[in-house]
């Protein structure tokens, strides 16, 4: 833009009249930018400034209708929000592909008298709304650094093809208009980490309230369990449950997914399991009854892996059955370690399953240790995970301490492990130790 000092004077009266109808042009349509900017100003929600920015810029241009698509860089898409009944939706396109995608992509300026002459434009849209595309402007939101964060895509000019001047106004909109994002981006980002913490704090207290206070204190066994809750809260969910004097129940499961979603599962789980066992004492109808509810209740959109150990405290007998979960090893005071792996898939997939039932006889000095993939899938810095066969190695070197030591050992070793690496799950590790007798 040519500042008024830079324009030539005017040698007659038509020129100077060209020369104030050129000024007075430039004076309304910095006018027009003022208030414009003011009104961007205006909010911080996303989708009012995208609503504001295409007003401004159809009103400005006479065109028929627009659309504004936001970069994201990292994903290499361009998206937009679509109100959908009383809330809204992204749309998201691949970077590269269309006019609106290759403009993100490469920052040209796109401007066609008719858009069907370019093979990149996409028809379907046109035939879907029974539309006529004719002239078409397509340009970049840069922002102050010539970083594009958005491309504005204007159709159907009423007096023929977008012109210079359209150009010219948008390229000057579009500074205020990328400040304008920016800041509705960062408070939109805040919103969503308000809401995201609320909703794990809602998770914790769920899951707080569902977990045992204290593992059961019982004769001949020393029963312990660590859990420890990540940043992120996920649905991981273990109990006790004494049947009568001479059994115990305990269970190990983690919900798929992270969040106050998965902890309501949890909390579903608790309570259909907790009502259950008053009624039913078989292991196969007890988990053929839950995943029945869990699926009732979620529609299948959430499963979890379980394990369900029932132990007859008297005759060290162990009955179990494993819904997917990983096998919990029992480590023999003597000989190999033996994985519990009987059962059937995860619980909350698919209705009428059907579960086997394994059995394993314990001795003195044997040790149960049952976990969720917190512990086995931790990752080093390096992205190599735990593994199940490490926790036996070091349970097999800690056998003849206590229940306690044991699992000390195993989740100082985790940490060892996975030191500098993130801890991104909750993880429950638990171990039943057999007493040795005398």
């Amino acid at each position: 833009m040519q500042s008024p000092s830079s324009v030539p004077k005017p040698s007659s009266l038509e020129e100077a009249s060209r020369y104030l109808a050129e000024q007075a042009r430039t004076i309304d349509r910095l006018h027009f930018l003022v208030e414009a900017s003011k009104i961007l100003n205006s909010t911080l929600d996303l989708g009012e400034l995208l609503d504001i920015i295409l007003t401004i810029a159809t009103q400005y241009t006479s065109c028929d209708r627009g659309s504004l698509f936001l970069v994201d860089h990292q994903e290499k898409q361009i998206w937009s929000l679509v109100a959908q009944g009383l809330v809204e939706k992204e749309i998201r396109l691949p970077m590269g592909r269309g006019i609106a995608g290759t403009v993100a992509q490469t920052g040209e300026v796109v401007n066609l008298a008719d858009a069907y002459d370019d093979p990149r434009f996409d028809r379907s849209f046109d035939q879907k709304f029974g539309y006529r595309t004719r002239s078409l402007l397509c340009l970049p939101i840069n922002d102050r650094a010539g970083k594009i964060v958005g491309v504005l895509q204007l159709l159907n000019k009423q007096s023929g093809p977008f012109g210079a001047a359209d150009i010219e106004f948008l390229q000057d909109l579009s500074v205020h208009s990328a400040i304008a994002l920016e800041n509705a981006r960062l408070h939109r980002e805040s919103i969503e980490r308000q809401q995201m913490e609320r909703e794990l704090k809602l998770a914790r207290e769920i899951q707080s309230a569902l977990l045992p206070e204290r593992p059961p204190t019982l004769e001949g066994f020393e029963v312990t369990v660590r859990h420890d809750s990540s940043r992120q809260v996920g649905g991981d969910y273990y109990d006790f449950l004494t049947l009568n004097p001479q059994t115990l129940l305990f269970v190990v499961a983690d919900v798929e997914g992270k969040g106050a979603g998965s902890a309501l599962i949890m909390s579903n789980l608790q309570a259909t399991l907790h009502a259950i066992v008053l009624h039913v004492h078989s292991l196969q109808s007890i988990i053929y009854t839950l995943n029945e509810s869990i699926l009732q209740s979620t529609r299948s959109r959430k499963f979890m892996t379980l394990f369900m150990g029932l132990i007859d405290l008297e005759g060290h007998g162990l009955h179990y059955i494993n819904a997917g979960h990983i096998p919990p090893v029992v480590v023999r005071s003597q000989g190999e370690p033996a994985f519990l792996k009987e059962g059937g898939i995860v619980v909350g997939l698919f209705p009428n399953m059907r579960y086997d039932r394994g059995f394993i006889r314990l001795q003195p000095g044997d040790v149960v240790l049952t976990c969720t993939d917190g512990i086995t899938e931790a990752a080093n810095v390096a992205g190599d995970q735990y593994e199940s066969e490490r926790l036996v190695t070091v349970a097999i070197r800690e056998r003849a301490k206590s229940a306690q030591q044991i699992v000390d050992a195993i989740i100082a070793d985790v940490d060892a492990f996975s030191l500098g690496g993130e801890h991104t799950d909750d993880r429950v590790l638990m171990a039943i130790k057999v007493k040795d007798k005398g």
